[in-house]
């Protein structure tokens, strides 16, 4: 029998050895190596003698973790032969001095929009990009929130239309290659634009996934990918969220983006001049994996899944696992669900919305399915790897009996929280929030389900 505080705390352990698997650091380490005068990248093999200069730019919530792996495996004596040098745009509390590598401060903690500063980051990158020459290797260091923290709009369009747009679109519940879709037509260096910037022979990418199914196109908006979506694709996105098909209004779109987008499906994109290798070094799969193994060491019979594709609301996926987890603890199978992936919440107008963000939502949405039950046998957590869940301290939250019975003597009514998106001010006073500080990568999420099955 598992009381309570074991199932939470197994669920814990198993949602840590996830996170720990995708270490921006440990994935760079084992991707990379130098081998006398080889640089061996995944498959790719450089001839280092061959290079004179190497750069290194990048986006991304895990770029300082991957950008002090980098000096580590190139070494002293390498960076100094080889002039490294290097920009990378990353939250301010990732900021940390390395040897070579500039870590620029992009945006606030918890504020995953874009910002002046990331925009100045941005144009730094662009320099670095321009100066190198066709004997330089430049290796591009990218990871889940790149899209905000490397804003560089097109010369038609503002920050604050871009801003304006993305904050519209995240409001009205778009998924990530929504996003997307609109964010590469209107930047300068998303959907393949970094890549055609770039002067370097040599252009090689290191990816750590948050997207489902690793489409290399969405993540980060494919700085290094060449774009396979179109201006037209980005009207129809903005076209399905227009309050005449049930979505918010189009008033808050600024008439300089439709109008350059309308423009922009006359232009023939460019292809880069640099040779470009793609290459990704984690996702959400590997972390549901390391969840796994973890699981089976502490004694559970686990299930495990990877969302292949974008989810759909928190709050569906939430009742889900909830449903899973009655079902787990009446029955004979396994005793552990792993799962990963993106869910999305639809926000209601900022006069009645609270705090919180999708993974402390979908929790608060299983603890309403299981109200009724008391959920005695049973533990939920949902995290974001990235140690960020929506504009809020918290990775995400946690639930079992005794928080729910905690929560009913406390008189808090989880669907009113539930309603104004106000999960954090839900699971604060219980104790239950899982605050990690930045982990440095990012997968998209992680979710665990045990329970005290029959016979255990």
């Amino acid at each position: 029998m598992r009381a309570s505080q074991q199932l939470r705390a197994d669920a814990m352990r198993i949602w840590r050895a996830g996170v720990a698997a995708v270490d921006s650091g440990r994935l760079v380490r084992e991707a990379m190596r130098v081998e006398g005068g080889t640089l061996l990248v995944g498959d790719e093999s450089i001839d280092l003698d061959a290079v004179q200069r190497i750069a290194v730019v990048g986006t991304g919530k895990a770029g300082a973790g991957m950008a002090a792996a980098v000096e580590q495996v190139l070494g002293p004596e390498l960076m100094q032969a080889k002039k490294l040098a290097g920009w990378v745009n990353v939250p301010d509390d990732c900021v940390r001095p390395l040897e070579h590598i500039w870590l620029h401060g992009a945006r606030p903690a918890g504020v995953n929009e874009p910002t002046a500063a990331g925009a100045i980051g941005a144009g730094e990158i662009v320099q670095m990009l321009e100066s190198l020459g066709q004997d330089d290797l430049c290796l591009c260091l990218i990871s889940g929130g790149g899209s905000a923290l490397l804003p560089a709009p097109v010369e038609q369009i503002t920050l604050q239309d871009k801003l304006a747009v993305t904050q519209w679109l995240s409001a009205a519940g778009a998924n990530i290659e929504q996003l997307n879709t609109v964010r590469k037509q209107l930047s300068r260096l998303k959907g393949g634009g970094l890549a055609r910037a770039c002067r370097a022979g040599r252009l090689v990418t290191l990816i750590i996934s948050d997207v489902p199914g690793d489409p290399l196109d969405m993540i980060a908006s494919g700085p290094t990918v060449s774009d396979r979506s179109t201006p037209d694709e980005a009207l129809a996105v903005l076209s399905k969220f227009d309050t005449k098909n049930g979505g918010a209004s189009t008033s808050s779109i600024p008439p300089a983006v439709l109008d350059f987008l309308h423009r922009k499906k006359h232009v023939e994109p460019r292809e880069p001049k640099c040779r470009v290798t793609n290459l990704i070094i984690g996702n959400n799969a590997t972390a549901v994996d390391a969840a796994g193994m973890e699981a089976e060491r502490l004694g559970y019979r686990h299930a495990m899944h990877s969302a292949p594709e974008p989810e759909g609301p928190a709050e569906h996926v939430g009742q889900h696992l909830a449903e899973m987890a009655l079902s787990m603890r009446g029955g004979s199978g396994p005793n552990c669900l792993i799962s990963g992936g993106e869910p999305t919440v639809r926000l209601v107008e900022r006069s009645r919305r609270g705090r919180g963000g999708r993974n402390q939502q979908l929790v608060l949405a299983a603890l309403t399915q299981l109200a009724a039950d008391g959920a005695n046998g049973i533990a939920i957590l949902s995290g974001g790897t990235d140690g960020e869940d929506g504009p809020t301290d918290a990775a995400g939250a946690v639930l079992d009996a005794k928080i729910l019975e905690d929560s009913i003597r406390r008189a808090l009514d989880p669907a009113d929280y539930l309603a104004r998106n106000d999960a954090y001010h839900f699971f604060e006073p219980l104790g239950a929030l899982i605050k990690t500080g930045p982990t440095h990568t990012n997968v998209c999420d992680l979710r665990v389900v045990v329970v005290d099955a029959p016979g255990e």
